[in-house]
């Protein structure tokens, strides 16, 4: 996965978002953390893991087209796309405390976790990486905030590929195209 490509587009949206709504000199880091912990609910939402009192509990992957059938050329995946949703908002925090070397984990880091699994399920690593997210933003010691934050991101990129197992170029895909579709989305006003 090329980071320094995506922080390098997060950017531009970045910019072009804060010029366009007028939005200079704002702090839009809390903003940026409630966007965010969104994103990770609606992921979840997909994933439907938790959901122990449904019987549908298999994660959104595919879209069927109007007329019920599955085509390939309507397939999507509403779990990546929500995945991304999150990346992009791990990235803006990334950028906005300059913080992009916290993004750049090993491969080798998580050979443990995929050996052992998820202490606790997906609900227990979804917990844990959610609370090194806002410990990253809400802890007082200044020490704290980057590693807390470089945790949350390895347990969301464990998520991602070792509990989904998404490939790291299927999420770079699947970012680069989303961030198309967000400039669009500016263009139109969205």
């Amino acid at each position: 996965m090329n980071l320094q490509k995506m922080f390098e587009m997060q950017k531009v949206l970045d910019e072009r978002i804060i010029k366009e709504k007028g939005l200079e000199g704002q702090d839009l880091l809390p903003n940026t953390y409630v966007a965010l912990t969104t994103e990770l609910g609606e992921f979840a939402n997909e994933g439907r893991w938790f959901k122990h009192w449904s019987n549908d509990r298999e994660p959104r992957t595919c879209v069927i087209n109007k007329k019920g059938e599955t085509s390939k050329e309507y397939y999507k995946n509403p779990l990546l796309e929500e995945y991304v949703d999150c990346l992009h908002f791990f990235l803006s925090i990334a950028i906005k405390k300059n913080w992009q070397d916290a993004m750049n984990i090993p491969e080798e880091a998580f050979s443990e976790i995929e050996k052992n699994g998820f202490e606790g399920g997906l609900s227990g690593v979804f917990l844990e990486m959610k609370w090194m997210l806002l410990n990253s933003y809400m802890t007082k010691d200044k020490r704290h905030k980057k590693t807390s934050f470089t945790v949350a991101w390895g347990l969301f990129l464990s998520i991602g590929t070792i509990g989904f197992g998404f490939t790291l170029e299927q999420i770079e895909a699947a970012y680069m195209e989303k961030n198309a579709v967000n400039h669009q989305r500016q263009q139109e006003g969205d």
